[in-house]
C-alpha cells in the first residue's frame, strides 16, 4: 500500500507546474527555474497553510508571476547537459569544496511528525515547518482520511486495522474538543474594540490550536520546506539510510530521487561502495554495536520521572572568566594565557563595565554581542511535553540528542483544557494512546512511537554556547510562544543566574519575557495587522 496521497490536477495547472517542480504526484519534490525570493516566500507562505506546496503556487502565486518566457520549460526531465558540466569541475576541483556551493528548495511533504526531527537535525540547513498552531488537523486529506502516517508493516499485520481505529478516535477527540474550547476561550477572552475581527479570530483559533494539539499522534503528518546545499543533503541522506524506522529510509530514496534532477554530480557518491554505503553501514552498525554493548553492561536502562523538568547539568563555574578571556584576546594582541592574566587581575567593577562594553547597548534581541560568548556553554536535561520539543529541537547550532519517544514519562495537560472542563475527555484519549503503545511495542518497536500523543513527554539534553542560549532564551520565552517552551526557556534563563552564578551572562539578556500571558498570539497579530496596513498604504 502507498501511503501517500497523490494530489489531482486539471492538464492546465500540470502544464504549469511543470515547469517549476521536478514531478507532479509524489510527496518529495524540487522547486526550479523560479526567483530565488519566489520560492522563499512560498516556504514561507507554506509553513501556515494546510495546502501542498503546488496547490499553493497555483492558487496564491502564478496571477503574480510572469510566465510567458518558461512555456518551454519541463523541469520534470532533469538537468543532463547541467551534469556534465559539473562533473568536469568537479575532476578538476574536488566534490567536497564545489558541493558546499549549490543549493535546493526541497518539500518534503506528507511526513510524520517522527520524520520531521530527522530531517531538521541538519545544523547547516534551512527549514521551515508547517504549523499546528495555524493549521486544524480536524480537516482531512483530499481522500477523506485523516492526516497521520500509515506505516505499511504495521497496516498488514494483525494490528492493522487497530492501529486505524485508534488513530482515528484521536483525531476524532481533537476534531471534538476544539470546538468547544474555541467557543470556551471566546467567553472568556472577549473580543475588544481595539482589535479587528480577524486579529481577534487568529489569536483565539492559535491558543485553541496550542492547547488540544497534545492529542494528535506522532504520526500526524506535516509539511517541510528544506534549504540545503548538495553536500549538507548528501549528509542527510546518508544519515537517512542508516535509520531504524521505515518511513525514514523510503523517504530518503524519494528525497534522492528528486535531487538527482537538479544537483546529480553532487551525490553521486551515495551510491558508491567505498563511499556513501561504507559510510551508512558505519553508522548502522555502530548504533547496532552500542546497543548490544549497553544492554550487555546493564541490567536497567531505563529512568522514569513523570514531571516536567529542566536541569542545568554541566556548565563552567569560571565561564564569565572565560568569556572575558575572549573578549580581551580578540580585542588586543596578547596571547591567550596572558589575557587570562589580565582578567584575573580585574575587580568586580571592573569585569561589569569591559561586558557591559561588549554586550553593548541592545536595541532589540536580535542585536546580539559577538563571539566571545560561545567560550562558554551549558548543557540542560529536559523532560517536557514531545510538542514542546519538536519546537525547541529545530535550534539546529546546538548540540541536541534525543531518546525515543514513549509513554513512560507521563504526560501534561494546559491549565485551559481542564479550566474549560475538558480534562476527562483529553484523558481519556491519551489513555488509549498510552494502552496501544504498549500493545504494539514488541512487535513494532520503532512503528510504537507513532502512537504517542504529542502531550506525552520526552527526555532529551540540549548544550549550547551563551550566544546561542541568548538567542534560543529570548526567542523561545517571547509572549507570543507556546506556553510549553516559555516555561522551559524562562527556567533555563533562571538557572544560568543562579545555579550556574553566571549573572553578568543571564543579565545580558534583557529580552528574556517572564511575564504572564494570556492570549499568546494576540500581539503578534497585532504587529501583523498593523505590517499589512502600512503595506496597503
Amino acid at each position: 500500500m502507498h501511503p501517500y496521497v497523490v494530489e489531482q490536477f486539471t492538464d492546465a495547472e500540470e502544464a504549469v507546474l511543470r515547469r517549476y517542480f521536478t514531478n507532479l504526484e509524489g510527496p518529495v519534490f524540487a522547486l526550479v527555474n523560479l526567483p530565488e525570493v519566489v520560492k522563499g516566500a512560498l516556504f514561507a507562505r507554506y509553513s501556515r497553510s494546510s495546502k501542498s506546496l503546488r496547490r499553493l503556487f497555483l492558487d496564491e502565486f502564478v496571477g503574480d508571476l510572469d510566465l510567458t518566457g518558461d512555456a518551454s520549460v519541463d523541469a520534470t526531465v532533469g538537468m543532463d547537459r547541467a551534469d556534465d558540466l559539473y562533473q568536469k569541475i568537479f575532476y578538476e576541483y574536488g566534490d567536497d569544496s564545489v558541493a558546499q556551493l549549490g543549493g535546493v528548495h526541497l518539500a518534503c511533504e506528507q511526513a510524520s511528525n517522527i520524520l520531521t526531527k530527522v530531517l531538521e537535525r541538519g545544523r547547516i540547513m534551512s527549514y521551515l515547518e508547517q504549523s499546528t498552531r495555524y493549521l486544524g488537523y480536524d480537516r482531512r486529506l483530499e481522500n477523506g482520511l485523516y492526516r497521520y502516517y500509515r506505516d505499511h508493516d504495521v497496516l498488514e499485520s494483525r494490528l492493522g486495522a487497530r492501529y486505524v481505529g485508534e488513530m482515528d478516535r484521536m483525531f476524532d477527540t481533537y476534531a471534538k474538543l476544539l470546538p468547544r474550547l474555541t467557543e470556551f476561550l471566546t467567553k472568556k477572552f472577549p473580543k475588544t474594540p481595539d482589535d479587528t475581527d480577524f486579529v481577534y479570530r487568529q489569536a483565539i483559533r492559535a491558543k485553541a490550536l496550542d492547547a488540544v494539539r497534545g492529542l494528535l499522534p506522532a504520526s500526524s503528518l506535516s509539511n517541510l520546506g528544506i534549504y540545503a546545499s548538495g553536500q549538507a543533503y548528501e549528509a542527510l541522506l546518508l544519515r537517512m539510510r542508516a535509520h531504524s524506522l521505515p518511513e525514514v529510509r523510503q523517504y530518503s530514496q524519494m528525497m534522492l530521487d528528486e535531487l538527482r534532477k537538479v544537483i546529480p554530480s553532487f551525490l553521486k557518491r551515495i551510491d558508491v561502495a567505498e563511499r556513501g554505503v561504507a559510510w551508512t553501514n558505519y553508522l548502522r552498525e555502530s548504533r547496532g554495536a552500542t546497543h548490544d554493548v549497553l544492554e550487555s553492561l546493564f541490567d536497567d536502562l531505563t529512568t522514569v520521572e513523570p514531571e516536567e523538568q529542566v536541569r542545568l547539568i554541566s556548565y563552567d563555574p569560571d565561564g564569565e572568566d572565560r568569556v572575558l578571556e575572549a573578549i580581551v584576546f580578540a580585542n588586543s594582541s596578547l596571547s591567550h594565557a596572558d589575557a587570562a592574566v589580565h582578567v584575573a587581575t580585574l575587580n568586580h567593577d571592573q569585569r561589569s563595565t569591559l561586558m557591559a562594553a561588549y554586550v553593548g547597548e541592545r536595541k532589540n534581541r536580535r542585536h546580539r554581542p559577538g563571539r566571545a560568548f560561545e567560550r562558554t556553554d551549558y548543557r540542560f536535561e529536559l523532560v517536557t511535553d514531545y510538542g514542546a520539543f519538536r519546537d525547541l529541537q529545530r535550534h539546529r547550532l546546538l548540540t541536541i540528542e534525543w531518546q525515543p519517544l514513549t509513554v513512560d514519562l507521563g504526560y501534561d495537560i494546559p491549565d485551559v483544557i481542564i479550566e474549560a472542563g475538558l480534562a476527562s475527555a483529553y484523558e481519556e484519549s491519551l489513555a488509549r494512546s498510552a494502552e496501544f503503545f504498549y500493545d504494539i511495542r514488541d512487535e513494532f518497536p520503532e512503528q510504537a512511537q507513532y502512537t504517542v500523543a504529542l502531550a506525552f513527554r520526552i527526555r532529551y539534553v540540549m548544550q549550547m554556547n551563551a550566544r546561542e542560549a541568548m538567542h534560543l532564551i529570548e526567542l523561545r520565552s517571547g509572549p507570543q510562544g507556546h506556553p510549553s517552551y516559555r516555561r522551559v526557556a524562562q527556567e533555563m534563563a533562571r538557572l544560568i543566574g543562579e545555579t550556574a552564578g553566571h549573572n553578568a551572562i543571564a543579565g545580558a539578556m534583557t529580552y528574556v519575557d517572564f511575564s504572564d500571558t494570556d492570549l499568546e498570539r494576540l500581539e503578534a497579530e497585532r504587529a501583523a495587522e498593523r505590517n499589512r496596513a502600512k503595506k496597503d498604504f
